[in-house]
């Protein structure tokens, strides 16, 4: 809603080249609005949704727009002659394949998929029916990739990440600091003026996460999970549940470590 497309895909194009290819971008509508319709502070306007959700959807077409580099504006025909329409630089073509929607319902999910863009599905859907959220995300992404397939799309091979709250419970430290969230639940509240579905927070001995995990359907179904952790509470501490995870969890949900390349990290197998 607050970002000028335009703008948005030159400064990730120029990323991406600084970045050697591997920049891969989360785009949504925004978190719950605080202000009241803020983007027309910011001299957007034309939105008929409390939420900017369509402004932020049409927004994100021109976006796509200029990342597949084509022609944005129309040239001045001093300098380039008539019918001459100017893309947006510079141009990265490897980035439109690394650009992802998160998504916060399931029909958002297949708006996505029809897009042919990556899913991020968060810690809450906004959305209830009932069903575990972790089910109900598991729906959201089968959606999500049936409706991929529907499409079309020459790439066939879609991203789908999930995130989750872990905190691997490894020493004494780890029990006195997290250990009050070992029996979290699911729970469903309002957010942004929806009734959302929220995802519990994990944190157990790693043989017990382990065995949390593999009965979590959308984590067992996504390519990437992504770690929400508490970065107020500084870097060592947040270094610490990176590495408890790495080494005491990743390994027993089939990650193995990669080495390969300017970063050392952990993919799925």
């Amino acid at each position: 809603r607050y970002e000028n497309p335009l703008y948005l895909a030159e400064e990730a194009a120029a990323l991406d080249y600084i970045a050697d290819g591997r920049v891969a971008l989360g785009v949504s509508r925004g978190s719950p609005e605080e202000a009241e319709r803020g983007w027309e502070a910011f001299g957007y306007t034309g939105s008929t949704d409390p939420r900017g959700a369509d402004i932020a959807r049409a927004k994100f077409d021109r976006f796509l727009d200029a990342v597949e580099g084509k022609g944005m504006v129309s040239a001045d025909p001093t300098y380039y002659g008539d019918g001459i329409k100017l893309p947006v630089l510079p141009h990265s073509p490897g980035l439109r394949d690394h650009i992802w929607w998160g998504a916060g319902t399931r029909d958002t999910a297949e708006w996505a998929a029809e897009k042919g863009v990556n899913l991020m599905s968060s810690t809450l859907l906004t959305e209830t029916n009932g069903e575990a959220f972790a089910d109900l995300q598991a729906e959201q992404i089968e959606r999500y990739r049936t409706a991929w397939k529907n499409a079309g799309h020459a790439n066939n091979a879609p991203r789908v990440s999930v995130s989750r709250s872990i905190f691997p419970l490894v020493s004494d430290h780890d029990h006195q600091i997290f250990g009050s969230q070992a029996h979290s639940q699911d729970q469903v509240g309002r957010i942004d003026g929806l009734v959302s579905t929220f995802g519990r927070t994990y944190a157990a001995e790693p043989d017990k996460l382990v065995e949390q995990l593999r009965n979590d359907a959308a984590v067992m179904s996504a390519d990437t999970l992504m770690l929400t952790i508490p970065n107020q509470l500084g870097v060592e501490l947040n270094l610490n549940i990176l590495r408890n995870f790495a080494e005491h969890v990743a390994p027993e949900l089939g990650w193995k470590p990669n080495t390969e390349g300017p970063v050392t990290g952990y993919t799925i197998k």
